[in-house]
């Protein structure tokens, strides 16, 4: 379930929005992740909604599975918070301030989050593209499940940092193996996709690595 203090970065009239699922972290950080995209474009015809969700182990996960670090598992609330982005979130966002172009909605995340935009693309053509920066794809069974659907979001950018397949745990270190096939599945399947290196393990940076993948949107795919 999503908590409905949406904060609105930007112009909120663009008809180009980008929806971050966030958690308290997250908001802390987006007075730099703001300063980011703006480093990282060249455009302020943007729009960025950050969604608090409440519980991040439930709220962001297609399916249950055992606990990977700590003795919190992990739910199904994926396919409710969705529909509550379709149906509620993007509907407060307003209609845009152009009665001429179609407004484009992207969905952002890190962490679970990131895995969630993913399986979110996977769900619905609603999402013109997916930014998921150091995605949760070591998720058991995410990778059969990429296989086996095809994503519907034209447009895909990943991230991973590369220290982060360096951990003893030994399900997280599969993430790197795991967002490598990753994006080969998303080259067949989408028009548009992208796998960007950052220095640095998973806590390095997550403001800067979602700034990465809006501006790639925004700039048309191309990496600055």
């Amino acid at each position: 379930m999503v908590n409905k203090n949406i904060t609105v970065f930007g112009d909120a009239a663009s008809d180009c929005i980008f929806i971050q699922m966030v958690d308290e972290h997250d908001l802390k950080l987006m007075e730099g992740e703001i300063a980011a995209i703006k480093e990282y474009t060249n455009t302020t015809d943007w729009c960025l909604a950050a969604v608090p969700v409440r519980n991040w182990n439930q709220d962001l996960t297609p399916w249950k599975a055992a606990p990977v670090f700590g003795r919190q598992g992990f739910g199904d609330g994926a396919e409710c918070t969705l529909r509550e982005v379709l149906e509620s979130v993007i509907p407060s966002l307003g209609q845009g301030g152009s009665s001429h172009a179609e407004r484009r909605y992207y969905l952002c995340g890190y962490s679970l989050a990131g895995l969630f935009a993913l399986w979110a693309g996977y769900w619905t053509n609603s999402f013109a593209g997916i930014v998921a920066a150091s995605p949760s794809v070591w998720y058991p069974d995410w990778i059969d499940y990429a296989r086996a659907n095809r994503i519907q979001s034209p447009a895909v950018y990943l991230s991973l940092g590369d220290r982060e397949e360096k951990t003893k745990n030994p399900v997280m270190a599969t993430v790197g193996n795991a967002i490598r096939e990753m994006h080969e599945i998303l080259k067949t399947s989408c028009t548009s996709s992208c796998l960007e290196w950052n220095p640095g393990n998973h806590f390095a940076d997550s403001d800067r690595r979602i700034a990465k993948g809006i501006a790639w949107m925004l700039n048309k795919g191309k990496l600055q």
